[in-house]
């Protein structure tokens, strides 16, 4: 813990007049601290006081996503995690991280749990709120008498997938529409199931939800997943409370989705010349591709996306990604400088010559791009909060998936009626050609094929924009209700 003795001290202070004192603490990617990030902004309009908790590294980009000044109620709150061979202070987050590395920010972050239970003694909130890989951490809370709910970032289908895969292994998945093929199942399974510290995946995530003090919350909403939030309240035998989809407000000018740390003046410039160029667009007419803050494509991948745009014959924005040594991998393992990646010519003849392209490295402020008018089409990995936004503005969804949760967020997204996936070869993580990319994009923006899916994509935009806070009413009060009773009978109830 950063902060001394004294310090923490008049943490614990602050906040003593608000109904409801939380903490929070996400795992280390930009994935899931910015969903956490605003459901601390939606708790603070009900009268609940948030210290946010992260790595310093992790905290960069959140103290970029929101004004102090408008939310009082939010304190950042560093947690140091201790030094291990190969891993400086600036890799306490997953972006930029070494894949290799994974495993070591996991040992990392389980033995900051002494100081993070000094930081729980020091604030002693109401309530914990927690993410999926950390079960030490309800347990901290629990010795201190603090309920502890856990804070499901992803779709309550990918959740409940995983779910049922590890404690019903030999049972069918009861949903067709989700399962990815039997022995694609498995070995998607067994992807995620990666051991850190003597602990699989699933063990954590199973045991993360175990110690969840009487619910779950999710970051979904009923309207799109009812059938999938009850089934996983069955598998776990334990309520599931959604939260709501928890898309930043459209006055919200801090675009975090793309995983920045900080606005640079090049990056204001980078956003004012994509807006310029897609305000000459014609309606519905150009497609934004991306693919997520914290995956590298390697260079057969990259090269398949640019010919899937270039045979598109569609405008597009297309954000690209390299690690910071600027060396892509290669499907046969070895490496390759980002400046071959993209195939030859490419960028002379698209974006230079017909000019119908935009190649942005790094970052592009996403939200804004797909709510303009311009956008009629995403082609994304599918990561959960992707998918979210692309809901609430109205884009139909050309899916990609690569990795994690993406593949079972695909098929929601095909169930939906507001997107269809790339046909891809040996399985839903299999090796992708880029005519099927430019087929994929073509029936979505302009075939015929998908005239239900823009249709779509337009209902649910309209059902997200009649959505109220009542969800998160309900959060607070049962939040209420488990502090409550934690303070009445001494003791914190599961």
């Amino acid at each position: 813990m950063s902060s001394d003795k004294s310090r923490a001290g008049s943490m614990d202070s602050t906040g003593d007049h608000y109904g409801l004192r939380v903490v929070m603490l996400p795992w280390l990617a930009h994935g899931h601290a910015s969903p956490f990030l605003e459901l601390a902004k939606r708790l603070s309009r009900h009268d609940v006081f948030v210290h946010f908790c992260s790595t310093p590294a992790n905290l960069v980009s959140m103290r970029e996503q929101f004004d102090a000044n408008a939310f009082p109620s939010i304190r950042l709150v560093e947690l140091q995690l201790p030094a291990l061979p190969g891993l400086p202070p600036d890799l306490h987050t997953t972006k930029h991280l070494p894949s290799h590395l994974m495993p070591t920010l996991k040992q990392a972050f389980d033995l900051a749990e002494p100081d993070f239970g000094l930081l729980l003694q020091a604030l002693h909130p109401d309530l914990l709120i927690y993410d999926f890989l950390q079960p030490w951490a309800p347990l901290s809370a629990h010795r201190r008498n603090i309920p502890a709910i856990q804070f499901l970032t992803t779709a309550a289908s990918s959740a409940a997938f995983f779910c049922h895969c590890i404690k019903r292994p030999t049972e069918e998945f009861p949903f067709p529409a989700m399962s990815l093929g039997v022995k694609e199942n498995l070995e998607h399974i067994a992807t995620m199931n990666r051991f850190a510290n003597g602990m699989s995946d699933g063990e954590r995530f199973l045991r993360c939800m175990d110690r969840s003090s009487g619910f779950i919350a999710i970051r979904t909403f009923r309207e799109i997943e009812a059938k999938y939030i009850d089934y996983l309240s069955c598998v776990l035998d334990k309520e599931v409370v959604p939260v709501g989809p928890l898309v930043p407000d459209d006055d919200d000018d801090d675009d975090g989705s793309s995983g920045r740390d900080r606005l640079t003046d090049q990056d204001r410039e980078t956003e004012r010349s994509i807006m310029s160029w897609l305000g000459a667009k014609e309606k519905s007419s150009v497609v934004l591709a991306t693919f997520g803050s914290e995956y590298f494509m390697c260079k057969e991948e990259m090269r398949e996306v640019a010919r899937g745009l270039e045979l598109s014959g569609l405008s597009f924005i297309w954000v690209v990604r390299f690690p910071k040594d600027g060396i892509l991998p290669t499907v046969a393992g070895d490496s390759s400088s980002w400046a071959t990646a993209l195939p030859s010519g490419f960028v002379e003849r698209v974006v230079k010559g017909e000019g119908r392209g935009l190649v942005v490295e790094g970052w592009a402020p996403q939200r804004k791009i797909l709510s303009h008018p311009g956008v009629g089409g995403f082609l994304t990995h599918c990561g959960w909060s992707s998918v979210v936004e692309a809901m609430k503005y109205g884009v139909p969804i050309i899916a990609l998936p690569l990795q994690l949760d993406q593949p079972p967020n695909a098929k929601l997204v095909e169930e939906l009626g507001v997107g269809m996936a790339v046909t891809k070869g040996k399985g839903v993580l299999g090796e992708f050609e880029g005519e099927e990319v430019a087929k994929g994009i073509r029936d979505v923006v302009v075939g015929e094929q998908g005239e239900s899916v823009r249709r779509k994509a337009r209902q649910m935009a309209r059902v997200i924009s009649r959505r109220d806070d009542e969800e998160i009413k309900v959060l607070v009060e049962k939040m209420a209700a488990l502090g409550e009773a934690a303070k009445r009978d001494g003791r914190e109830v599961i």
